[in-house]
């Protein structure tokens, strides 16, 4: 029943048999080890711990799981083309609720992930992730026979908050099976979701609303929906580590009759209802006291809200001053798309290689996760000005579309490193540090593109995403900050996080 690992770092540090694993390691050990009534992973190489799985049931769980978090990002929104057409069905003609019927999936988004991250921590994370592909489906198809205005926007709202569960505790399930060195390239492959789901959504959407309607939009998304779910029910497996060794330690005390076995991460026995409050107060906690976190979130956030809000405003701009097609209007977001690839395959491979030298070198940090969003954060302010003045002066298409792919390289520095960054520094609770990430963003992400139509009639597109890049040229300074000062903060007393 061998020896407990200290929680700070990665639940088990393994000897390395797959492509994403990493070199061995030394064991830590605590106390612990000498209690023989805890249950623990038998030695380094039981197979029972995720660390050790064969690679294929890794790639598995980790290509579907990538798959279900780009499909719920594409359904914010592959629908945007359509959104006129909607409007004018339902008989509205406010731009505000134009951008409202988009954003108000982001905003499930926001309410989704306090319950979500929490439950994972107590219950596991197959659970959630099928309970919460099953309410997609629900409400996905609900929206597709809406017959009103309100009903649409009701289950929108529901299904984004049933949506936001692979973007919440996919970075966990990635934790939970890939040493830190291999952990970011995976991370960039997982985070493709966030920023290429919503850049393939209108793509899509534009040639589909243009030939079938907007609710066949619904439809395709609904039959996509139910493929993953089943393809999750036979290629997911429970990973999470403090349930593993739960069932584990249950399994035992049948079988031995010691009533006294007990998991290394056991709760001391309280009781279930104080473990959930608990879970749930940790992403308040960690986002509203540890000013990484919410330094480092608030960064990803005002990207996020820049993205979306782009996105609402893209289809009009394009067809009203270059005078393109519906469809061919969401062939315009194509350039975040190649922005983002672009940046996944320079950040994602820069960051392990960073990642495997200074653990070579025994100085791995979180902060060595850092470099990539040092020079790459700086794409976002010039792709602003690009887009936006390019756009203003009505240069040939081209143009804006480029500023929008070097602001889609910046976002993936941004976000692809702030997701690792926050991971390594709260393994343990990396489903938790992701809900407070995912909240924040996802707030900006509802709220910004409402005040997009206003801001853009009163400055222009030209100073109106120029004020936007003047922001987020101000947050490209925070990632020198904890460069330099980000060890020092992580292990002050002050800013030590209560989360047990």
């Amino acid at each position: 029943m061998g020896g407990a690992m200290e929680n700070s770092t990665d639940p088990v540090e393994l000897s390395a048999k797959t492509d994403i694993e990493a070199p061995p390691v030394k064991l830590v050990v605590t106390e612990k080890d000498r209690d023989p009534d805890l249950v623990d992973w038998d030695g380094p190489d039981d197979p029972e711990n995720p660390f050790n799985w064969p690679s294929y049931k890794k790639w598995r769980q980790l290509i579907f799981m990538a798959i279900n978090t780009f499909l719920t990002p594409l359904a914010s929104s592959m629908f945007t083309p359509g959104v006129a057409d909607i409007q004018k069905e339902f008989g509205s003609d406010s731009t505000m609720m134009a951008s409202f019927l988009v954003s108000i999936y982001v905003l499930g988004y926001v309410v989704g992930p306090f319950l979500i991250a929490p439950l994972s921590e107590l219950y596991g994370r197959i659970p959630l992730y099928h309970t919460c592909n099953i309410f997609l489906l629900i409400f996905t198809i609900a929206c597709a026979v809406s017959q009103n205005l309100p009903q649409l926007l009701v289950f929108r709202l529901l299904a984004g908050i049933a949506g936001v569960c692979p973007l919440t505790i996919g970075s966990g399930t990635v934790a939970d099976m890939v040493y830190k060195e291999k952990r970011a390239g995976v991370m960039a492959i997982w985070a493709m979701g966030p920023y290429m789901g919503p850049v393939v959504g209108p793509v899509a959407g534009g040639f589909l609303v243009e030939a079938e309607g907007w609710r066949w939009v619904f439809w395709v998304l609904a039959i996509t929906i139910g493929v993953i779910l089943i393809g999750s029910v036979f290629c997911y497996r429970e990973s999470y580590a403090p349930v593993l060794l739960r069932q584990k330690a249950a399994r035992l005390r049948k079988e031995t009759g010691n009533p006294n076995l007990r998991s290394i991460f056991d709760d001391g026995g309280r009781l279930p209802r104080q473990i959930f409050f608990s879970a749930l107060s940790r992403p308040i906690k960690l986002l509203f006291t540890s000013p990484i976190v919410f330094m480092m979130a608030l960064f990803a956030a005002i990207t996020y809200g820049y993205l979306y809000l782009m996105f609402t405003t893209m289809t009009s701009i394009f067809e009203d001053q270059y005078g393109f097609s519906q469809g061919l209007a969401g062939l315009a977001y194509l350039g975040f798309g190649v922005g983002c690839a672009l940046g996944l395959l320079i950040v994602g491979k820069s960051v392990n290689k960073i990642a495997a030298k200074h653990s070579a070198e025994g100085r791995f940090a979180p902060e060595s996760r850092l470099p990539p969003m040092l020079y790459g954060s700086w794409a976002i302010p010039v792709g602003l000005f690009w887009y936006g003045w390019s756009a203003q002066e009505k240069v040939h298409w081209i143009m804006p579309i480029i500023g929008t792919a070097i602001f889609g390289f910046g976002l993936v520095a941004v976000f692809a490193t702030v997701s690792a960054y926050l991971v390594d520094s709260y393994v343990r609770y990396a489903a938790s540090v992701t809900a407070a990430n995912v909240f924040l963003r996802s707030l900006f992400g509802a709220v910004l593109p409402l005040a997009g139509p206003s801001m853009y009639d009163a400055l222009g597109l030209g100073w109106g995403n120029s004020l936007l890049a003047f922001i987020a040229l101000a947050m490209c300074f925070v990632p020198f900050l904890f460069v330099r000062y980000g060890a020092r903060i992580r292990t002050h007393p002050r800013f030590q996080v209560e989360l047990h």
